[in-house]
């Protein structure tokens, strides 16, 4: 479907702020249209300059109601209209007034009653809302109907009056309530003068056993939430006052009711306020189960890290005990390797997100090895490019890989001075690349990983292709061995 820049493109000399402003209203006017019972087309003025007399109106964006049935079978984003043809939306583009009480016009089988809104920025009229409902659901309307049709009539004027949508606004309307999960309208003191059936519910499922209205809102909220400090409930309070646009929660053993606040203006005084609320009960025992589900996860990795530093320790205790050489750099092997993974679960248990930031692993993975290396001082790291974060699947066992392969190095590779370690990563969107490189001698005459018996090797290869389903290869270089692992994200 087309924007409404696309649609403005060439047609109407809408400034950006202008613009914004229409998407402000477009994205709140599912309430408008819920509260009227009706359908909104939002119309823009066809014309060359803001000095030239429009030449028609092009349709830029189209709301039915969730209340009602919609009186239009097919969308009319994009239609044109010529000047003249639509005296409404003419005279509300105009006069900058709100056109009423016309007579119903007949739209295949319904009649149709229209009104028009001008839309206001910054005193100019930049567009028009046509409000179509079916007139004959207009007769013999219920309280509800009538409190929710007086609220839209006043939301409408603030439109007209640029009042609304309120400016600076944030995330208040993110999400934005159903008027249908329950509606709320406070006098101008903030008393409760009229309450929907299904915000009579909510409370009352919160434990409010008496009817709401003439009571103060936030006197009711206080009422039921649980027990709060003084200067919370007085916060509270003023936030349900009705006098500023607030979003708040009310909460006790029984439920969450979300409250949007919203004062209700005519000619610059405050008259009243709108309150869309919405049970999120269910929404927030979900929160909090995510919320306890994470800390456990993290108490686990945390818990794991630590077996595995007592194995660690006890590796380390034995291998002080064995005379055999062989044996002890076994041991001290096994205790590096356990230390890899040990990082891993470490990184996730101080993180919030289930991923790993494998740059700080890895630069933790540099320093163990060279604290085990005899010719630390003489050994020079360069490191190109970043990781990111991994999935702790891929990034359990490239913690190992890149272990064995920078061991490798500082044991096999390196020359004994003036030694160079690089480490080069290349990450897209499909996969990712490591490349561990040393300026020693290269490898043997005749070399085959295939057929190499050094453990390590196999490891690397075996983690390579089994966990990561990537791809391991060394490459001999004039100045050195490069150790290539490449696999998918």
């Amino acid at each position: 479907m087309p924007t409404l820049e696309k649609l403005t493109e060439g047609r109407s000399p809408l400034s950006q702020a202008q613009i914004h402003r229409l998407h402000e209203l477009t994205a709140d006017w599912q309430m408008l249209a819920d509260l009227s019972f009706a359908d909104l087309i939002l119309w823009v003025p066809i014309r060359k300059d803001v000095k030239s007399w429009p030449t028609g109106h092009i349709a830029v964006a189209h709301i039915r109601p969730t209340t009602a049935a919609t009186v239009f079978a097919h969308d009319v984003i994009g239609d044109e209209i010529a000047w003249g043809s639509r005296a409404r939306i003419d005279g509300a583009l105009s006069n900058a007034e709100i056109i009423r009480d016309s007579d119903p016009e007949k739209i295949g089988e319904i009649m149709i009653k229209e009104e028009t809104i001008p839309v206001v920025s910054d005193g100019l009229v930049i567009g028009v809302i046509s409000r179509h409902r079916n007139a004959e659901l207009m007769r013999s309307p219920s309280r509800l109907e009538l409190n929710y049709r007086e609220v839209a009539n006043i939301l409408y004027r603030m439109v007209a009056e640029g009042t609304f949508p309120y400016a600076n606004a944030g995330s208040l309307f993110d999400p934005l309530p159903r008027a249908g999960d329950g509606l709320i309208r406070l006098d101008v003191n903030g008393a409760i003068s009229y309450a929907s059936p299904n915000a009579r519910s909510a409370f009352s499922r919160l434990g409010w056993a008496q009817e709401l209205e003439s009571f103060s809102l936030g006197e009711v909220a206080d009422t039921i939430a649980h027990p709060r400090s003084d200067a919370h409930e007085e916060g509270t309070r003023s936030a349900l006052s009705g006098k500023a646009l607030k979003r708040v929660e009310c909460e006790n053993s029984g439920g969450t009711i979300d409250l949007l606040v919203m004062p209700l203006i005519q000619g610059g005084d405050r008259i009243g306020a709108l309150v869309l609320l919405h049970n999120v009960t269910e929404l927030r025992r979900r929160d909090r189960a995510l919320v306890t589900k994470d800390a456990t996860i993290r108490e686990i990795h945390h818990r794991v890290k630590n077996n595995l530093q007592t194995v660690s320790a006890l590796l380390r205790l034995q291998s002080r005990r064995i005379e055999d050489s062989s044996a002890r750099n076994a041991l001290e092997e096994a205790v590096r390797r356990i230390a890899s993974i040990a990082l891993v679960h470490e990184t996730l248990s101080n993180s919030s997100e289930e991923s790993v930031a494998f740059d700080e692993v890895l630069d933790r993975l540099v320093t163990n090895a060279l604290e085990l290396s005899p010719r630390m001082s003489e050994i020079a790291i360069v490191r190109v490019g970043l990781a990111g974060t991994l999935e702790p699947r891929l990034a359990t066992p490239l913690a190992l890989v890149v272990t064995e392969l920078i061991h490798n190095a500082l044991e096999h590779g390196l020359s004994e001075k003036g030694s160079q370690l690089q480490i080069t990563i290349a990450r897209d969107p499909q996969r990712i690349s490591i490349t561990v490189g040393d300026d020693g001698v290269g490898l043997p005459a005749g070399f085959q990983i295939d057929a190499s018996s050094n453990l390590g090797l196999q490891i690397v290869r075996t983690l390579t292709e089994n966990e990561l389903h990537g791809e391991l290869s060394l490459e001999t270089q004039p100045s050195g061995t490069q150790a290539i692992v490449t696999f998918p994200l």
